[in-house]
């Protein structure tokens, strides 16, 4: 691996490790764009406050504290000795809010003092510039006063003062402001956001239940203009698939239904005729042709004419198991769970049916299972024949495709039941695979969404 190859790599393993804790919904993710920049938004404004606002008005109000400090001092000589120390005193505390005391012959700790919090080294370093003085700082021992404890040559004067004095209420209404309009923020983009992606959401789910087949008559295109021409394209989409269908539909029954009329004549010629080798031949024929033709019939009336309705898969798998044992076609019928599901009945009877019979024709031993597995129907239809080759699984889903080998017009199948199968279980949102069986032959595994 190339150095370049190795920077590379590393913002794609970064990219790929985010986008596990990213939610998936658009809502989400939206609001997720407008938070995050948000955020740091508010904590550049937050920095940007204290490092300026905070840090200037405390180093203020505590240099307007330590000078009203040695403004004390000054008028008690600084030795606490002075005749008018209680009227100055007295004065402070109407005045000033400092409730000051003196203590003769008190002598501070020996230990360095050390500050516990930007406010007390603030506050020590005001005071040591301006009285210069040995002090000892306590803003933690009692609630709402800070206690400044001053070296004096004959004692300590302890100061006791309002913590309002050295904290700025702007700080507290900052914060505030800045929590209340984030909400405030949030609140609007989540609503506004929501409206914006409601109609997406409409828009995917007409276009789900349109490929499930279901119908939605209420869609109206809505929301933005580019989700608006989106919900106009599909709706102009489904019309013309729709009109698409109809008329291949109608193209089939026609042909189908007119070819039967001399093919019935050409059975009718063919059975006055005395029977030999090419007169055999020439019947298989035209019962070959009897069956494709059957088999357009069958493909032409389960394209989505059909209305959807409720249907218990149980009913319709027992159903559809009887008969087969009518046919001559032993069938093993497991069922798991019970489920009800929108479904065409008759185009899905009829698919299950040619798939039980395709089995019964290749297989002395069919089985059909069925369970749920979260929101989608699991049936699976197995038989113990020679099955299909990995490499031709593709293949066989299209129309009129047969392996000579096996399953072949003289075992009666046209090409055609795997195609019907696979475009009616598509009409339904689901999908038909191929699978080695459990039996040993061929597993046709049909996946329905619920």
């Amino acid at each position: 691996m190339s150095r370049l190859d190795e920077i590379l790599r590393v913002p794609r393993i970064l990219r790929l490790s985010l986008k596990r804790f990213l939610p998936r919904g658009l809502l989400a993710r939206s609001l997720l764009i407008i938070v995050v920049p948000l955020v740091l938004l508010q904590i550049v404004s937050g920095i940007i406050f204290y490092d300026r606002h905070w840090s200037n008005v405390s180093r203020h109000r505590a240099n307007a504290l330590a000078g009203d400090i040695a403004m004390i001092l000054e008028l008690t000589n600084k030795d606490g000795i002075n005749r008018n120390q209680k009227a100055v005193f007295d004065l402070a505390r109407r005045t000033l809010d400092l409730i000051v005391t003196y203590k003769p012959d008190a002598i501070l700790p020996n230990t360095e003092f050390v500050p516990s919090g930007n406010l007390e080294n603030t506050l020590a370093r005001s005071i040591a510039e301006i009285v210069q003085r040995p002090v000892v700082i306590d803003s933690t021992s009692t609630r709402d006063r800070v206690i400044i404890d001053i070296q004096l040559p004959t004692g300590v004067l302890e100061v006791s003062a309002n913590e309002e004095r050295l904290i700025s209420s702007t700080t507290k209404i900052f914060i505030l402001w800045m929590m209340g309009t984030s909400l405030i923020l949030f609140a609007v983009a989540t609503l506004f956001m929501r409206n914006q992606v409601s109609p997406i959401r409409r828009l995917a789910t007409a276009a789900d239940n349109f490929g499930k087949g279901r119908d939605t008559p209420n869609f109206k295109p809505s929301g933005a203009t580019e989700v608006r021409q989106a919900a106009s394209a599909f709706m102009a989409m489904r019309s013309r698939l729709e009109r698409q269908i109809q008329q291949r539909t109608e193209i089939l029954a026609g042909v189908s239904h007119d070819l039967r009329t001399p093919l019935t004549r050409m059975k009718l010629q063919i059975a006055m005729l005395d029977r030999n080798t090419e007169i055999e031949e020439l019947s298989s024929d035209v019962a070959a042709m009897e069956g494709m033709i059957e088999g357009y019939l069958n493909f032409a009336r389960g394209e989505g004419t059909e209305e959807r309705q409720l249907v218990n898969a149980s009913d319709l798998l027992e159903e559809v198991t009887r008969d087969a044992a009518r046919n001559g076609a032993a069938v093993k019928l497991e069922i798991h769970d019970e489920v009800e599901l929108p479904l065409a009945r008759n185009a899905m009877r009829r698919c299950l049916t040619n798939l039980l019979e395709n089995g019964g024709r290749h297989g002395d031993e069919v089985a059909l299972t069925a369970s749920r597995n979260g929101r989608v129907l699991e049936v699976f239809v197995d038989d113990n024949g020679p099955g299909i080759p990995e490499e031709l699984r593709e293949d066989v889903f299209r129309p009129f495709f047969r392996i000579d080998q096996s399953r072949n017009t003289e075992t009666g199948g046209t090409g055609l039941g795997l195609s019907i199968a696979q475009d009616i279980i598509s009409g339904h949102g689901g999908e038909i695979s191929l699978e080695d069986s459990p039996l040993g032959g061929l597993r046709v595994a049909l996946r329905i969404p619920i």
